[in-house]
C-alpha cells in the first residue's frame, strides 16, 4: 500500500457489519481509558445531544455511547470507533 496521503481510507465496498464488528466487550484492549479520539468525538456527539458522560470511560464504554448518541442524533454509525 502506498504513503499516498490522498487516498481514500477504507474499502470502496461496504463490508457486511455482521461479520466486519467485534463487541466493544470482547476487545482486547476494551477496559484501557477511551482514546483522544474517542474523547473528542463523544465530547462533540454529547453536546449535541444535550449529554453529560463521565470523562473516566474505558475504550469499549465509549464505544457504546458512540454508538448510541449516533442511533439517537440519526448520525451514520460507520464503526472504527475500537481497536
Amino acid at each position: 500500500m502506498s504513503e499516498n496521503t490522498n487516498e481514500p481510507l477504507g474499502s470502496p465496498e461496504p463490508v457486511d457489519a455482521g461479520s466486519a464488528e467485534k463487541d466493544p466487550a470482547d476487545w482486547v484492549t476494551g477496559d484501557e481509558p477511551m482514546t483522544g479520539p474517542q474523547r473528542s468525538y463523544l465530547d462533540n456527539l454529547a453536546k449535541q445531544a444535550g449529554e453529560e458522560i463521565s470523562p473516566d470511560l474505558t475504550k469499549a464504554e465509549a464505544s457504546e455511547h458512540i454508538d448510541r448518541l449516533q442511533q439517537k442524533l440519526g448520525q451514520n454509525s460507520g464503526g472504527g470507533t475500537g481497536s
